[in-house]
């Protein structure tokens, strides 16, 4: 991955994990309850979740590229669809409000952790956005010494922001980050960036 392409995928890896949705939801509301500290343990089951989904979408790609360099470029195509279809979604629910649920410390981790996984942006939205930033004609896994720490530092930040912005000012914190124009804003990048990247799918240019 060039210099380039890692800037730009560090941008979108930005916008993907700070985009409201379950997580935030969840750490906000952990952050609220249970206090900065222990609402940790919700972002380590995130951070569990990202792992396990980088690995399977750099495997995914990997049987990708040894296929054929149309399935490959298909699945560019299909991700660049899939962020526009995002983007699209958060723009039309961006009114709606978040739904919180209160729970113990004890089901943190395992609660987080399958609100990450079945997370409808998550299930489909690594292999998606991986796809568009891998050059298949670079090994796989030489990538991924920059990709995997990369997308595990923003994403850790991200959720520990979320959990200290609900340890800090409440409820108060899913009206800021919630706020409709917000939603709005993040669902624009999402449109953006899938256009931007359909445009380009071509192998190797990132």
């Amino acid at each position: 991955m060039s210099f380039e392409g890692w800037i730009i995928f560090a941008l979108f890896w930005v916008v993907f994990v700070t985009t409201p949705g379950p997580n935030a939801v969840n750490c906000i509301t952990n952050g609220m309850t249970i206090g900065l500290r222990r609402s940790l343990v919700g972002v380590l089951a995130i951070l569990t979740q990202a792992s396990l989904f980088l690995l399977l979408s750099a495997l995914g790609i990997t049987a990708l590229i040894a296929a054929s360099a149309t399935a490959f470029w298909v699945a560019k195509l299909i991700g660049a669809g899939f962020l526009i279809f995002l983007g699209v979604r958060g723009w039309l629910n961006a009114a709606t409000p978040p739904k919180v649920t209160v729970h113990s410390g004890k089901s943190v981790y395992f609660r987080a952790l399958a609100i990450a996984t079945i997370n409808p942006k998550s299930v489909a939205g690594y292999l998606a956005a991986f796809s568009q930033f891998v050059q298949p004609d670079v090994p796989v896994w030489d990538q991924m010494w920059l990709i995997v720490p990369t997308a595990l530092t923003i994403t850790a930040l991200s959720y520990t922001g979320f959990s200290a912005l609900g340890a800090g000012i409440g409820r108060a914190a899913l009206g800021a980050v919630f706020n409709t124009w917000v939603r709005r804003a993040m669902a624009v990048c999402f449109i953006i960036y899938g256009v931007l990247l359909g445009a380009v799918a071509t192998p190797g240019r990132l």
